[in-house]
């Protein structure tokens, strides 16, 4: 080390990753000036590469982790009933999953990364890295530069997922649940559980063997959602479809039929008892089902292109154009929630100075929770025009990076 002045400190990082001075940084004479100025590049580039490694490989093993909870909690969600009590072709799960993982890169990237400098810049802070890096003259933002850069890159990546892929994926994961549904049909049918995806209808089944069913109970819908007529069956049968028919066929044993007024389908006075059938055959469409999953296509399953041309073609109600224009908002805003995270992660782990992994991980899920919870509140009154969803979907990046950049600057003064 005898190119290195001796008044000048080499933290421990640095040690670790360049333990000697390399042969061209020798055979530059020690009391050059020039020679110092490189001595000096060479370190502070050693430096960056070390935080940028250390950082990029924690973010990347927490965005794995978070990703596979939030994949197998939706996985498990909406399928379990059929991993547990169907034979579901392994190919339709996969996909299935395939397409949800775009969708929780939006969470787990800004959560991910936001774990990652609370651990590493926590533990440089613990150990006194900092403090000798400070001790030779390199600021604050000097050695946060390197986490800053990462995260526009984050920026950037979580703004092409949020306009472009992860619209896309949504829209084909709906597919795939159908395609899933209408693969094995039988599968939709479970016990004791009310099966609403047909259009028009709302079936009830209080116990399920293999295809025989008992305790049906059938209505069918009028446009509102009102019932109109009443099918119940004690028993009944799913009957295998013919190949290409997109239809499920029902035989009902003992049933009774029952009409409702079409005008005032809630008085049930005016309810009109029909016919009982020993024995009778409904097929219901999957045609209907395929039409209602096309046509139903929501702002979360549009790209931003499409969003902005909705915006500005057909005429639409008020709560359609609040829907249209947080969603839009929501793509910009949810993507500088790794900047936000960056920005008071920084000085929340050097001033902890806490190199526990728990302390942390516990630092990151409070900062997430409050962000993520004010993002999914303000979503749930998108449709609501009053309250000005388009500006709300702001607010958590506005407090977040304010509160960071008066942390960041109070420190950086210290």
């Amino acid at each position: 080390m005898d190119c290195f002045p001796s008044s000048f400190y080499i933290p421990h990082c640095a040690i670790r990753i360049f333990p000697r001075p390399s042969v061209c940084i020798r055979q530059i004479p020690c009391n050059s000036v020039q020679a110092r100025q490189n001595r000096t590049l060479h370190f502070m580039r050693i430096l960056d590469r070390y935080i940028l490694r250390q950082v990029l490989t924690t973010a990347l093993f927490a965005v794995g982790v978070l990703s596979l909870v939030l994949v197998l909690g939706n996985v498990f969600k909406q399928l379990l009933d059929l991993l547990v009590n169907h034979d579901v072709p392994i190919e339709y799960i996969l996909s299935f999953i395939a397409y949800i993982i775009p969708f929780s890169l939006t969470f787990t990237i800004p959560w991910g990364f936001l774990t990652a400098v609370l651990l590493i810049y926590g533990r440089l802070s613990a150990e006194n890295e900092l403090v000798a890096l400070r001790s030779n003259g390199v600021s604050i933002p000097r050695i946060t530069m390197p986490v800053f850069g990462l995260a526009f890159v984050c920026v950037a990546i979580c703004f092409w997922i949020n306009v472009d892929v992860a619209p896309k994926a949504n829209e084909q994961m709906k597919a795939a649940l159908y395609n899933i549904a209408t693969s094995n049909p039988i599968a939709m049918f479970t016990s004791d559980q009310v099966i609403d995806q047909f259009p028009g209808k709302l079936i009830y089944v209080e116990k399920k063997h293999g295809t025989q069913l008992e305790n049906i109970l059938m209505y069918e819908l009028n446009d509102r959602g009102e019932p109109l007529s009443e099918v119940h069956a004690r028993t009944g049968e799913l009957l295998p479809e013919l190949k290409g028919a997109q239809q499920i066929v029902l035989r009902l044993n003992d049933a009774q039929y029952e009409q409702r007024d079409s005008q005032h389908p809630n008085d049930l006075s005016k309810i009109r008892q029909g016919i009982w059938a020993s024995q009778n055959t409904m097929a219901i469409s999957l045609q209907e089902l395929y039409e209602k999953n096309k046509k139903k296509r929501g702002p979360s399953q549009m790209t931003l292109t499409e969003l902005l041309k909705s915006q500005l073609g057909a005429k639409m109600d008020a709560q359609q154009a609040s829907a249209l224009k947080t969603e839009t908002n929501k793509r910009f805003s949810f993507s500088l929630a790794s900047f936000a995270f960056c920005l008071i992660a920084v000085p929340l782990a050097i001033t902890a100075h806490r190199k526990e992994t728990s302390i942390g991980f516990l630092f990151s899920l409070i900062v997430a929770f409050v962000y993520f919870f004010f993002i999914i509140m303000v979503d749930t009154v998108r449709s609501n025009p009053k309250f000005h969803p388009e500006f709300l979907i702001w607010l958590p990046n506005v407090i977040f990076i304010s509160l960071g950049a008066v942390l960041y600057y109070r420190m950086s003064k210290r």
